[in-house]
């Protein structure tokens, strides 16, 4: 007779259905055969990674052989350089979903809490009940954090509070005195994780939290990653900064060699490419009031973001329009994990990807 692996399991591990990511391309392509498919589903950089990050990966490809830096330290540097940060502050992870993780596993135990909002990440939950812990799920107001009801969300064990801004998958945006205000009144022994994944995008329109504020604010903890407005999605690379203590707990449980010898020489590159980036932010910002007025002359509700996307009710049920999509060769993203079925969210794509989703919204919708 076999082992009876459920018996040895954590009891968290049970019942948890894995994160599910957008539809790859070569799915779509394999299973309808079509060609030209435009994916807006991930909230990837339509332009791509910095030309000059790109040059730099190639020119390294002979040292494959060779282990990376187990430290960072490069990245590290180039990182406290641009933002003015301390070295030893810095942790550096396989995306910041590896952050999360670190910090989770650091904190978080069967009797434990954490809390995030309605409708956040949905890596957070996963991660809270992978490790036996209580996922507080505090009510969302307008599709966005309610910053009140998350404070009166917190219990005796409570241990992190999760929250994303601007948010992944509404784009809601929390204006920096609230969330410092916000950070002033939960008790200084419950860690505030700031997960900013699109904090570029909404720095470019708004002023938002930044790593200086953790000076004030010592159990706050900011995460960014280069996965998004950098490009840099598939070599997964992000970052936190925290106080000096908070770091050195995080790094004694990052695996070496968490993050690849290629994704560490883009992130530095990337860094130095303020022209991309720039690029970058301002054709989201353009291609963003392009597919509002789209979707209000369609007469379809829309969630006002400072991210790279754009969550829209499709007035009922959003499988079939999702399907039809699909059929279309433009992949978009379901929001009924998030319990949000009659939404669907698209990233801000290129001028023409746009068009073409736009296009295919108006012959689905006769509009």
């Amino acid at each position: 007779m076999g082992t009876n692996l459920k018996e040895l399991l954590n009891s968290g591990i049970t019942e948890l259905s894995p994160y599910e990511p957008g539809k790859p391309i070569e799915d779509l392509e394999r299973e309808l055969g079509l060609k030209d498919i435009v994916k807006i589903a991930s909230n990837e950089n339509p332009l791509g990674p910095s030309p000059l990050a790109l040059k730099k990966i190639k020119d390294c490809l002979e040292d494959l052989h060779r282990y990376p830096d187990g430290n960072s330290f490069n990245l590290k540097r180039v990182l406290s350089d641009k933002f003015n940060l301390q070295e030893n502050r810095l942790t550096i992870g396989n995306g910041s979903n590896d952050i999360i993780e670190f910090v989770s596993r650091c904190f978080l135990s069967s009797s434990d809490s954490a809390v995030f909002s309605q409708y956040a990440f949905a890596i957070y939950p996963l991660v809270i009940q992978a490790l036996g812990a209580e996922g507080i799920v505090s009510p969302a107001t307008n599709w966005s954090h309610d910053l009140e009801k998350m404070l009166s969300s917190i219990k005796s064990n409570t241990k992190i509070i999760f929250i994303a801004n601007p948010n992944n998958p509404t784009g809601t945006f929390l204006p920096k005195e609230e969330l410092l205000d916000f950070s002033s009144r939960v008790p200084e022994n419950i860690l505030v994780f700031l997960d900013q994944a699109y904090f570029d995008y909404s720095s470019y329109e708004e002023v938002d939290v930044t790593f200086q504020d953790i000076e004030e604010y010592p159990n706050l903890l900011i995460s960014r990653t280069f996965s998004k407005a950098y490009g840099l999605a598939g070599l997964r690379v992000g970052f936190s900064y925290s106080s000096l203590e908070m770091a050195d707990y995080l790094n004694r449980i990052r695996q070496p060699f968490n993050v690849n010898s290629l994704a560490q020489i883009a992130a530095e590159t990337a860094l130095s490419d303020q022209n991309h980036l720039l690029k970058s932010l301002k054709l989201n910002a353009t291609e963003k009031q392009i597919l509002y007025k789209e979707f209000d002359s369609l007469g379809f509700e829309y969630i006002p973001s400072l991210a790279n996307f754009i969550c829209f009710d499709c007035k009922g049920d959003a499988d079939e329009l999702f399907q039809s999509f699909l059929e279309e060769g433009i992949i978009v993203r379901s929001m009924r994990v998030y319990g949000m079925p009659n939404h669907l969210r698209i990233t801000i794509g290129t001028k023409e990807e746009n068009l073409k989703f736009i296009n295919a919204l108006r012959k689905l919708t006769n509009g």
